[in-house]
């Protein structure tokens, strides 16, 4: 535990005191109306947003997680999340115009969109309260235990009194300032945040104890976990951190922030651009602000807790209060963050309650956006007032952090949610991609995929069937075949459901594809029989744009992933890697620009 100085309880108060107002000076505007209380009017600009994507990402659990990561796997672990990047540009350069486009107020509403009749309702339905709830109070749940685990190792407090003081501030703010008040805040939040992040980073490879960085470089617990990518002479970890990751990972598995096709609070962001281009802007800084920069000072830390804190045994001498059901890797962050001296002491914990407020109070105003939209005007009141949205808004806020507080209590620690969240979404990704470019894929393919890829997972995470067929020395199976096992299962049963039940009726392909204007070979037959029946669906005469989209994926995938591992080599001091990849970031980068300009030829 640490003492905080009058200067730490200083730069904290100030810091709340600037989040506070600004929800409070927002919260008239931002009660308006429910567009007001959850997108803003579709007026925020992509700088904006773009911040507060990745404002919202860097949670309290994401250092922890990375912490996990690097002390368990080494620093090529990360490919876990890493692979996600090609998830991500795909949505900037083919899914983000057409997100925008739809002009929906979730990106649930897009069910009844692009399905029709009652398997559609009870989708948008379902969805709402399987996403806005359960997905999102598991997620939440992770982010508060990261901040309980913070609270205990650094001020000494229970994990109660951690949920009720930092759960209570934003809960408050949230509810007020709706997302406006989250968009303004975020962009204070990640200047701190990451102020935060690079200040603890810098000081603590310099402490004696770790003695900078080419001591921390050459350290025996440090050296064998230094590489970017996986030895290639373990098959195991080959398999499991690169190519699953980079093969089936990124396009299979729902998970949020990044989720195939776009989804989430991330598809909440591009419904509240200004336009089109406003949303591929945001969503593009963000990806590379996610994946290219910010995760370093992360990996500098966990590498040096290796120094501190060489395995479980010495954190838990060092914090003989920690709860055994609390103890993990991802505690190494919050202890080496006890070192810190005043003021960078106070500015560190100041960046962390900031990355807790900015993805809690997104997760809210998120999923009450669901419970609002979705569940309560859909099914509940369809007349409800303006004044009434916002306050169930305000009621579901409230409902929905209590749930994530209690949740939070249960858990021990973030790699194991995150897996865990991995695997139930896996198989599902597919139909987000390939949904708006097929016109076959209906209501039933949707609800096939969601159950099944959940009862897969379940069953193999909670009963001895998984531990038969897949557990790590005894299976059947090696145990890195069990997500590629559901993935390919589900991808099977919902592609044959498909088949077997009845396609969406015409007028509901008709309809969506005049709104959308997805173009494609997957839409031909729908606009050859339009035709026949005199009617034009097509009012685009430019081209198919998604051909340029793709390579504009590929190069930013050249362009980011170069940036990330010159950075890396740049800290390293390998300067014979270093250079070269950041000459590939300019090439590539100066080969995206003139791609990026075809395609706004297309699409404007």
């Amino acid at each position: 535990m640490v003492a905080l100085s009058t200067l730490d309880f200083v730069i904290i108060l100030l810091f709340f005191t600037i989040t506070l107002s600004i929800g409070i000076y927002v919260s008239k505007k931002s009660g308006k109306s429910s567009s007001e209380f959850f997108l803003s009017g579709r007026t925020m600009p992509w700088w904006l947003l773009g911040v507060s994507m990745v404002a919202t990402t860097f949670s309290t659990d994401t250092p922890n997680l990375v912490t996990d990561i690097v002390r368990t796997n080494g620093v090529s672990g990360n490919w876990v999340w890493w692979a996600f990047l090609i998830t991500g540009l795909l949505t900037v350069f083919v899914y983000a115009k057409l997100w925008r486009k739809s002009n929906v107020n979730t990106d649930i509403e897009f069910y009844e969109l692009r399905y029709g009749g009652a398997p559609a309702r009870f989708l948008r339905k379902f969805r709402a309260v399987y996403l806005g709830v359960i997905f999102n109070v598991i997620t939440m749940s992770a982010v508060t235990l990261a901040a309980i685990k913070i609270g205990g190792i650094m001020l000494g407090l229970e994990p109660w009194q951690t949920v009720i003081s930092a759960g209570l501030i934003t809960v408050i703010f949230s509810a007020l300032g709706g997302f406006k008040g989250v968009v303004y805040t975020d962009f204070v939040l990640f200047f701190v945040a990451m102020g935060g992040a690079i200040g603890a980073a810098f000081y603590l490879v310099n402490i004696p104890e770790v003695g900078g960085i080419e001591a921390l470089l050459a350290n025996e617990q440090v050296a064998d976990k230094l590489s970017i990518l996986p030895d290639f002479s373990d098959k195991e970890a080959i398999i499991t951190l690169l190519i699953i990751p980079l093969s089936v990972q990124w396009w299979s598995s729902w998970y949020p922030g990044a989720e195939p096709g776009g989804g989430g609070y991330i598809a909440q962001r591009m419904l509240a651009a200004k336009d089109e281009n406003h949303a591929i802007g945001a969503t593009f800084f963000f990806n590379i602000m996610h994946y290219a920069l910010r995760p370093w000072p992360w990996i500098i830390v966990a590498l040096a807790s290796l120094v501190i804190f060489p395995d479980l045994a010495s954190i838990q001498q060092a914090f003989p209060n920690v709860a055994d059901d609390k103890l993990g890797h991802d505690l190494a962050y919050s202890a080496m963050l006890t070192m810190l001296p005043s003021g960078l002491l106070g500015l560190v914990l100041t960046s962390l309650i900031a990355a807790y407020m900015s993805t809690i109070s997104t997760q809210l105003n998120w999923g009450s956006s669901y419970m609002v939209y979705d569940f309560y005007k859909q099914q509940i009141n369809p007349n409800a007032s303006e004044k009434k949205l916002v306050f169930v808004g305000r009621i579901s806020t409230v409902f929905l952090m209590v749930l994530s507080a209690a949740l939070a209590l249960l858990l021990q620690n973030a790699l194991q949610l995150f897996e865990l969240l991995l695997v139930f979404g896996a198989g599902t990704g597919l139909i987000f991609i390939l949904r708006w470019f097929w016109w076959r894929i209906n209501s039933w393919s949707e609800i096939t995929a969601m159950f099944v890829s959940g009862i897969i997972s379940i069953v193999l995470k909670l009963t001895s069937i998984g531990d038969y067929f897949f557990a790590t020395e005894t299976g059947v199976f090696k145990n890195y075949y069990e997500y590629p096992f559901v993935v390919l299962t589900t991808t099977f049963i919902w592609i044959t459901a498909t088949y077997l039940t009845q396609p969406e009726s015409k007028e509901v392909l008709q309809n969506f594809y005049k709104k959308i204007q997805p173009g494609g070979p997957g839409w031909i037959k729908i606009i050859n029989e339009g035709k026949k029946e005199g009617i034009l669906l097509e009012n685009n005469d430019k081209g198919w744009s998604v051909p340029f989209g793709i390579l504009a994926m590929l190069l930013g995938c050249v362009l980011i992933y170069s940036c990330m591992f010159a950075t890396g080599y740049w800290i390293y001091g390998d300067y014979n890697y270093a250079l070269p990849l950041t000459i590939i970031a300019i090439i590539s980068g100066v080969l995206l620009m003139k791609t990026w300009s075809k395609i706004r030829a297309i699409i404007l």
